[in-house]
């Protein structure tokens, strides 16, 4: 039998262990609070010092209500997937559910321990036990701290208890942030999962650029429209991409393989455009030499687009009106009648409803053609979408004219965010075609963009166009762009201007530059 002075000597070599230990984790967790960091070596010291074989940290999820392991020591990383409790089921379950320490003597014995790792199914389970505690944050339980030993009649399994009750006081914060983590990855997972979905089924066409509402609008419209043979009238200002509408629709729909014939009717005189829609018989009128098929004929099958329907004479709204309710004409100076098997776009940047109160345009025609309107914001609409295109056409016109461009400056997005764009999409386009020219750097800069955009409010500049001026446009653009790149800081702006921080300071003052509005 053990000697009273033996079983002290067991006690204080205990305590001495377990102080050690408690200082090793206390060392541990003050590294990180990252819980795969920490506690995967406080389950090794556990097992190291104080002969625990197995240990494991279990997490709920508070969503899913479902208890899993986290972090594991001397399980594979098939037997931690295995472990996945709900609450009240098998010891762990009952811990989380209870708030409880659970402890079994003989792992054989004790018929809710249901081993569903398998780690323990080619071992004498009767020389097992098995201790498990809850970890807490308040009286909210967040998980389990549990240890495997050989059994073993002089060790006392109520001193492992008290053990690892404390060391998973010790670990609960880093637990309930791992646990946060967990979670919010989960979320983020399932977000992720739905806002693809979402993508997969909203359309959107490949040749045109834009994600502002506006354009989210048309691009239902278009999705709604495309697969129909109905009537589509686009409207919008010009140079807001209606020709690309057009194309979307045409390329989306069960004509995609056949004709898509264009027509500007705007540029066309009268007589011109009645031989281009419908075509002429030889000898039809002088010049007419031999026969000729117009647009709608060789369009069969397919659709035709017809630009600028607000220009059409009161003559050609006529013959355009018939092919619309009889899909059928003849061609100039002709008799035989042609079936029509065409769909019908027309666009147009004209307020028809204002040119038919002046008589100026068919109304019957109007109600032809508006089967089913789609209308086109114009930019300054659809502000978001600006830089979008900016870069698109930055990176066409770079490659197209073997210059490398890698980034547009503050200022000049400034520029470009502030002003109105009258002529749309087409007159952004022109802009950067130009700036891309005249920059010799890897750099737009505001003075690459076109005079119409050089305003004084946007250049701090007098509108005289003095060289002072100038110099001053220039040196605040260099002031901005680095204040971007440092991200506000005022240290860095100098170091990368060259200059001390007193000027940069100043000058930030002169030009009334927000620095904050950089920083992130």
């Amino acid at each position: 039998m053990e000697s009273n002075s033996q079983r002290k000597n067991t006690t204080v070599n205990r305590e001495i262990k377990e102080l050690s230990l408690l200082w090793e984790i206390s060392q541990t967790l003050s590294k990180s609070m990252d819980l795969r960091e920490t506690v995967g070596p406080v389950l090794s010291a556990l097992a190291e010092r104080m002969g625990m074989t197995r240990g494991t940290l279990t997490l709920l999820n508070r969503k899913t209500r479902e208890i899993y392991i986290e972090v594991a020591h001397g399980l594979s990383e098939s037997e931690k997937k295995r472990g996945r409790y709900k609450i009240g089921e098998g010891v762990t379950g009952k811990v989380v559910g209870t708030g409880q320490p659970v402890i079994v003597p003989h792992i054989s014995d004790d018929p809710l321990f249901l081993d569903r790792t398998g780690s323990r199914k080619n071992l004498e389970k009767k020389d097992i036990s098995f201790i498990s505690v809850p970890i807490k944050i308040g009286k909210e339980v967040v998980g389990t701290l549990s240890a495997d030993r050989l059994f073993d009649e002089s060790v006392s399994l109520e001193e492992d208890v008290r053990l690892l009750s404390i060391i998973a006081s010790m670990v609960a914060q880093a637990v309930r942030l791992r646990q946060e983590a967990q979670e919010e990855r989960e979320f983020l997972i399932q977000e992720n999962l739905r806002l693809q979905s979402e993508l997969k089924d909203r359309f959107h066409p490949a040749n045109i650029i834009g994600n502002s509402k506006g354009m989210r609008g048309v691009y239902e419209l278009i999705a709604q429209v495309s697969k129909s043979n109905a009537t589509v009238l686009i409207r919008g200002e010009s140079g807001t991409g209606k020709e690309l509408v057009a194309n979307a629709i045409h390329y989306n729909s069960l004509r995609a393989n056949k004709p898509f014939i264009k027509v500007n009717c705007a540029a066309l005189p009268e007589t011109v455009l009645e031989s281009e829609l419908f075509g002429h018989e030889k000898g039809s009128f002088t010049g007419a030499v031999s026969q000729r098929k117009g647009r709608f004929e060789l369009a069969s099958g397919g659709t035709i687009f017809l630009d600028e329907v607000g220009d059409f004479s009161p003559t050609v709204q006529i013959r355009l009106l018939r092919v619309l309710q009889e899909r059928e004409f003849e061609r100039l100076g002709g008799t035989a009648t042609i079936k029509a098997d065409v769909r019908i776009i027309a666009a147009t940047n004209r307020n028809l409803e204002s040119l038919m109160e002046k008589g100026k345009f068919r109304e019957d025609l109007y109600y032809r053609l508006n089967v089913f309107p789609i209308y086109v914001p114009p930019l300054r609409e659809r502000k978001t979408d600006i830089m979008l295109l900016t870069d698109f056409f930055v990176e066409r016109y770079a490659k197209a004219n073997d210059k490398r461009i890698q980034r547009i400056c503050t200022h000049a997005i400034d520029m470009l965010m502030g002003y109105h764009w009258p002529g749309n999409v087409r007159e952004l386009e022109n802009c950067i075609e130009r700036a891309v020219l005249l920059s010799n750097e890897s750099v737009i800069y505001g003075y690459h963009l076109p005079p119409t955009l050089q305003t004084s409010s946007s250049t701090g500049t007098t509108p005289y166009g003095t060289l002072q001026g100038e110099i001053d446009n220039l040196e605040r653009d260099l002031i901005v762009d680095a204040l971007k790149t440092s991200k506000g800081n005022m240290s860095r702006t100098a170091k990368i201007l060259g200059i001390t921080e007193r000027i940069v300071g100043l000058r930030v003052n002169k030009y009334k530059i927000d620095a904050k509005r950089f920083r992130t």
